[in-house]
Parts: C-alpha cells; structure tokens; sequence
C-alpha cells in the first residue's frame, strides 16, 4: 500500500490520538472483512428493503417474519436493534380515537350475539361491520366496511360524503356479491342509526342474516374492525394530507386492496395477509 507525505502525517496523528501504533492501523485496514460484518450488512439490506416495501409501516416484528419467509436466520432483537442503530423506524405512532356511531334513535336493536368470539372456523362465518371518517380539505370523507373475522379481510366497502344508510347498503352489498354467504353467517356491528336502518336490515333479511350489535358505547365488543380503523389512520390517514375527497377515495381504495387485503400481515393470522 502507498501513503503520500500527508497521509502518512495524518495517520500518524491519528494514531497518536488513539494510542496504537501505525504497524497495527495499517494491519487493520488491510485486514479482511469478517463474515460476521458482512452477515451483519446482508441483513442490514434485507431490513431496509423490507421497511420500504411496506411504505415503512412495519416494526421489528413484521421486518423479522419478512426475513424469516426469504431463510435469513435471525432473531427479533437483532432486527430491532439494527433498525435502532441505523435509523429505521415504523411510521405508526400516533394514537387514534374516533366516534361516529348515532345510537340515539327509535329503531330496533339487537342483543350482542357475537359476545367478542372474534374467532371464525371458515369464512362467512361472521362479519363485523362499522364506519370512520377521513379529514380532507373538502370535509370530511366517510368510510364504512365489512370485514370477514375468519381472515381479518375486508370484503365490502363503501365511501361517501354524508352517513346515511346507504354508505353501510354500499358496503354490504359489495360483500353479499362477492360471497353470496349461505346459512350459518352472523352479521355484527354498533347499534348506530345506520345499521339499524329499515334499508339496512332489509338487505340483511333478505339473506336471512340474523343481526348481533355491540352494547351502548362499548367499543371493545367491535374491536377488530376498530383495530382496522386504527391501522388505518396510523399507517396512511396520519401521515398525509388530502385536497380533496376523490384523493383520499383513490388513497384508501389502495390502502385495502393492494396493501391491507393482500400484503399486510397480521399476528393474529400467524403473520399472513388475509
């Protein structure tokens, strides 16, 4: 190896701020990687392609099934640890908290079959149903969707400008098409106007769904379709703004297809999509 002058002046500068000796910096320098810092690197790279695949959504966690499923052997503290050192965190961090249920109305109720068993043997077993709202700078965007327990997958949805009844209609409609649920589904949702609406009923009857809906202001007995709510705001509606409705339309309509339909993991499903 050559050194000019000034090099050489630096190095051993250096090497006196150090207290080694120039012999053992050049034999360091000229030492071979070890394989244990190119495993390091290899994974380094696997978890940064990871994290951008999912438009850094995932945590340690997901990053480490992702690693698992392409046979690079490593634990979770590792990832964690690399993803600490290098900078590389999950973009969900924020908290979410939403309400658009109406339950002060005259329609008829129904008791709260479901009982939190959010567990299904086969699909249409049971579907959980409800609404959130998306901020624009048109006014708020409202979504209401349909979510098959057995897979955590949504199989309806709907978007509009107001709640009425026919968002929920929309939603449900689109999930009896694509199913065509025979006997044995339970439908459940929150006893919001909505849901208990004539219109709305009257598609359940038409299938013979019989009806389960939380009890007043319990949001644990709908929890799964409000964890996807909370999914939701954190991994797309928190960190971006919307112009106009028919963008945030376009954004969520991704959301749920590509992404959450089909590539998102769940623990509860063993780190599969739905």
């Amino acid at each position: 190896m050559i050194h000019d002058n000034r090099d050489s002046f630096d190095i051993c500068l250096m090497c006196g701020l150090l207290e080694v000796s120039r012999q053992g910096y050049y034999e360091w320098i000229d030492r071979p990687v070890c394989a244990s810092a190119i495993r390091r690197d290899e994974i380094l790279a696997a978890i940064r392609l990871s994290h951008v695949e999912s438009h850094c959504r995932y945590g340690s966690p997901n990053i480490h099934q992702d690693l698992q499923k392409q046979g690079i052997g490593c634990c979770v503290n590792t990832v964690a640890k690399l993803m600490k050192d290098n900078g590389i965190a999950s973009i969900v961090n924020k908290t979410f908290r939403v309400s658009t249920t109406d339950s002060d109305h005259d329609q008829p109720v129904f008791e709260n079959t479901l009982d939190r068993a959010f567990t299904a043997d086969t699909i249409n077993q049971k579907w959980a149903c409800d609404i959130t709202y998306i901020h624009t700078d048109e006014g708020f965007l409202y979504l209401a969707g349909v979510v098959d327990l057995f897979s955590r997958k949504i199989i309806g949805f709907g978007m509009k400008d107001t709640l009425h009844a026919d968002l929920c209609v929309e939603a449900l409609e689109m999930a009896l098409a694509a199913r065509m649920p025979g006997e044995g589904l339970l439908h459940h949702s929150d006893r919001g106007s909505q849901y208990c609406s004539d219109q709305y009923q009257t598609q359940l009857r038409k299938f013979k769904i019989p009806c389960s809906m939380s009890r007043v202001g319990n949001c644990w007995d709908n929890a799964v379709v409000e964890s996807l709510w909370a999914s939701l705001k954190r991994e797309l509606i928190y960190q971006r703004k919307f112009k106009t409705k028919e963008e945030a339309r376009q954004t969520i309509f991704e959301w749920i297809v590509v992404w959450y339909n089909r590539k998102r993991r769940h623990s509860s499903l063993g780190y599969l999509s739905p």
